[in-house]
């Protein structure tokens, strides 16, 4: 077909060239596929005139960097759109794939919505097949796997409705939304818990042998085994949770699906990289000032994957802690019991829900309850913990700024506040009077959070003092300790 829109994909591997076929099938291109640079520029040879090429840019034979210089030196090819793609997305390899003539990256593993929007950066037309939306803003492709016919029913129809999202698929069971995965390619699944044939956990273990970094959101409901269920949906690699929703008729279970679970399925919206723009983890770090090395307590907020990194981070820490450690997860009340529970069993160590009243000491590991504020005053010569059932801020409650303000009023420069992974900002405002009081903030990098929000802003803001990996958060926090006075 003469008007027909053509790809090339340059990729080592097949089953990723398969993936990505499908993908650009469904914006309306035929696509050539090589398995590596030479094999690319032999169909190049042949006289094929893609309309874009993605390209690997660690590959065997000719790699995608030597690629994109050949095609740049060619008088031919050298104004191709080219979308440069790999599993290792540093700043240096960015700028790398940059500077050789890249117009776009794409961090592997990628999803549907990110190859629309790569495509649409490199200046490429689309033309969806059945889609309607701008190739500039592809909408995130969800599937929903819940046993219900009803509830499939209801937020199918809800989630079609905004311009931001497509139901890529629905299934009833574990077992339907494993092919269906392996179908459509969803950027995101929403997944309820409790199913017959296979349930949501089993299909969650399921899916992250194949695909560990797949956004998944458990959709459960708010009772004690509901919450116990997603909490270890959470620590097996979910990413998020959200209440199934209530209501005397199906507007107001329609609303509530507008607003608790459509903007936990936009979080995982991941931005491309174009040129011109500074990787997301290039950011400036706190400004130096002289400051004391004591560390009176540590202060940890965190949302959006926050279960796994805290099994991850705080076993890093906590046994030669010393201090007080303070944390402030984005969790209901039914959640956060069981959760304390299950950190007590990584950590070794007893983590309690935190109590009105409780003087704090070296050792203590508390949790903010689901659904109140943690605070922390002076009680005479001892600091004890508050918990209050104040407003929600950043519509939040707990809130990470409740917590990290009065500590910045109590410990001041001793305080050592850490900002996790996390949808939203909330922790930048307190990590502000935290910086002003001369204390430290440190943040997860943008690579290993889940959603990189509340970190994200803080370390823009020029508040963290390091931002850094996951694995490596717990380690730096343990030698802070270590050499405070």
């Amino acid at each position: 077909m003469a008007d027909s829109l053509r790809a090339l994909i340059v990729d080592d591997s097949k089953p990723v060239r398969s993936i990505l076929a499908r993908m650009l099938v469904d914006l309306g291109y035929e696509c050539d596929q090589a398995g590596d640079g030479e094999e690319a520029l032999a169909i190049l040879a042949r006289g094929v005139r893609p309309d874009v090429v993605t390209v690997n840019l660690h590959m065997p034979v000719m790699d995608g960097f030597a690629f994109i210089d050949r095609l740049r030196g060619h008088a031919l090819w050298k104004r191709l759109p080219i979308v440069a793609m790999s599993s290792d997305s540093t700043p240096e390899v960015v700028e790398r794939a940059m500077r050789a003539g890249a117009g776009v990256f794409v961090a592997k593993p990628f999803t549907p919505a990110a190859i629309g929007e790569a495509v649409a950066a490199v200046g490429a037309r689309t033309a969806p097949r059945g889609a309607a939306a701008p190739a500039a803003h592809q909408p995130l492709r969800v599937l929903v796997v819940d046993d219900s016919a009803a509830i499939r029913g209801v937020v199918s129809t809800t989630l079609s409705a905004d311009p931001d999202l497509r139901v890529a698929a629905t299934a009833a069971d574990g077992v339907q939304g494993l092919a269906r995965i392996a179908e459509c390619c969803p950027d995101v699944v929403l997944l309820d818990v409790e199913m017959p044939v296979m349930d949501g956990l089993t299909m969650l273990r399921e899916l992250r042998r194949t695909q560990p970094r797949l956004p998944v959101v458990m959709f459960s409901t708010l009772t004690e085994r509901g919450a116990k269920v997603a909490l270890d949906a959470l620590v097996a690699g979910a990413n998020d949770y959200v209440a199934k929703p209530k209501g005397a008729s199906s507007d107001e279970v329609a609303a509530r699906i507008r607003e608790d679970v459509i903007p936990k399925l936009k979080q995982f919206r991941r931005p491309v990289t174009t040129p011109g723009s500074a990787p997301a983890s290039l950011v400036p770090k706190a400004t130096s000032r002289p400051r004391t090395e004591s560390v009176a307590a540590v202060v940890v907020g965190v949302s959006t994957g926050g279960p796994v990194a805290l099994s991850e981070f705080l076993p890093a820490f906590v046994r030669s802690a010393g201090v007080p450690v303070l944390i402030v997860q984005h969790m209901p009340a039914v959640f956060t019991a069981h959760l304390a529970e299950q950190l007590t069993k990584v950590c070794g160590l007893p983590v309690r829900e935190a109590t009105d009243g409780h003087e704090l000491g070296a050792g203590d590991i508390l949790l903010a309850p689901g659904g109140r504020h943690l605070k922390v005053a002076r009680s005479g010569t001892k600091v004890i913990s508050q918990i209050d059932d104040g407003p929600p801020e950043n519509a939040c409650r707990p809130a990470a700024d409740v917590l990290f303000r009065s500590a910045a009023a109590v410990w001041g420069g001793a305080t050592l506040a850490v900002v996790l992974t996390g949808m939203g900002k909330d922790g930048l405002k307190g990590s502000e009077a935290i910086h002003a009081a001369g204390g430290t903030i440190l943040a997860q990098d943008e690579m290993t959070s889940v959603v990189w929000g509340m970190p994200g802003h803080v370390a823009r803001a020029g508040l963290a003092e390091a931002v850094l990996p996951l694995r490596q958060l717990g380690v730096e926090v343990g030698m802070r300790l270590r050499r405070r006075g």
